[in-house]
């Protein structure tokens, strides 16, 4: 179970930014067509007016001439004066229909820009969605990991035992797991007063001799019912592996690698969490114009962030107002962020099988730079 690593594929990465970036083209293309229409018929009106303005000074000039034949020209004046009513009519029209074109286009404008911000959340919050989703299946895998190789041999023999040859045979094997399961940092097996007797990595991480005892990870461990319980600790940096950032999934070790048997110790595996999740948030399918305005992060329930597509990004988000958004399975909303109005999709942990981080996946982007909405 999840031997490497990997998230996706670069080529399922590439046809998802495509298909954005069709989406983004289409709609920039019909706002496009819709103000073009939009300004031939300002153009004809302006045509009809010129027509019409040289057609009522014809007829201002034959009723002059009509005046100036008398009697003779009366039948003339007539048909001036018809022509004048005419192009009065067609001045009115031209007035009503050049506010009925406008008012089409601000409606057309308005209509684009909605459907631009509801391709935009359904879009965004499917990629929030996505992530995290990516993100409890992987960790499901964790937990199923931690409780099958607590019931191996090598680690119950070190546990029940710890002389020098079950250290080194436990030790071996950890390595042995480790060289096929990439995904971890390292794997220690503690006793029950929390000091390490082996690790997968001895050459890498000087972890044999530390103590653990006041882990939460290991206190779960400790105190699980059996061994289908698992414990878990959040995101942190980790001493055992030299301060990188891991999620430590624990089983108790128990005797006979029996679920039921008696506590002989814990098994600990370190995850290495920014492989996963960094790159989760890094490889998100957006469009390079998208990447320029946009953050992706993992978020727990208090707003800290877990794993970001900004080296430099605040390690706490300020979720005070985000309650109702955070509520919601999916959700989005435009708020304003630093000073700029920031289209915030979510998705919540939708949990997998029997795991759920109920962590939050976010993609915060500025909305103001969108060459496709119109105003």
């Amino acid at each position: 179970m999840g031997g490497n690593g990997e998230v996706g594929t670069a080529k399922g990465a590439a046809e998802a930014r495509d298909r954005g970036a069709a989406v983004e083209q289409h709609i920039a293309a019909t706002a496009s067509l819709s103000e073009s229409l939009l300004r031939g018929v300002d153009t004809a009106l302006d045509e009809v007016s010129n027509v019409n303005l040289s057609t009522h000074l014809l007829s201002v000039n034959a009723r002059i001439e009509a005046a100036r034949a008398g009697t003779a020209g009366g039948s003339f004046a007539v048909v001036a004066t018809e022509m004048n009513r005419l192009s009065g009519e067609v001045k009115s029209l031209t007035v009503r229909l050049r506010g009925d074109a406008h008012e089409t286009g601000r409606q057309m404008r308005h209509a684009v820009e909605g459907y631009v911000t509801q391709v935009r959340d359904a879009r965004l919050c499917e990629l929030a969605l996505t992530n995290i989703d990516l993100i409890d299946r992987n960790l499901y895998e964790r937990s199923c990991d931690v409780r099958w190789w607590a019931t191996d041999a090598a680690a119950v023999d070190c546990v029940r035992d710890p002389n020098d040859t079950h250290r080194q045979h436990a030790g071996r094997r950890l390595g042995q797991i480790l060289d096929s399961y990439t995904v971890y940092s390292d794997l220690v097996l503690v006793d029950v007063d929390g000091r390490v007797l082996a690790n997968g990595r001895p050459g890498q991480f000087a972890s044999v001799g530390m103590g653990v005892a006041d882990a939460d990870w290991f206190h779960q461990a400790m105190a699980s019912s059996d061994g289908s319980v698992f414990g878990v600790s959040t995101v942190h940096p980790s001493a055992l592996v030299n301060g990188k950032r891991v999620l430590v999934y624990s089983c108790a070790v128990r005797e006979g690698g029996n679920v039921r048997g008696k506590v002989l110790g814990v098994l600990g595996i370190l995850f290495d969490w920014d492989a996963l999740a960094v790159t989760i948030a890094r490889r998100t399918p957006l469009t390079v114009d998208e990447w320029t305005r946009t953050r992706v992060c993992i978020i727990d329930g208090t707003g800290r962030v877990l794993a970001d597509s900004q080296q430099d990004g605040t390690p706490q988000l300020d979720i005070s107002a985000w309650k109702t958004l955070l509520k919601q399975p999916r959700s989005s909303a435009v708020l304003r962020i630093e000073g700029r109005e920031t289209c915030v999709a979510h998705a919540a942990s939708p949990g997998y099988e029997t795991y759920r981080s109920g962590w939050h996946s976010l993609i915060l982007q500025q909305v103001g730079a969108n060459p496709a909405r119109t105003h």
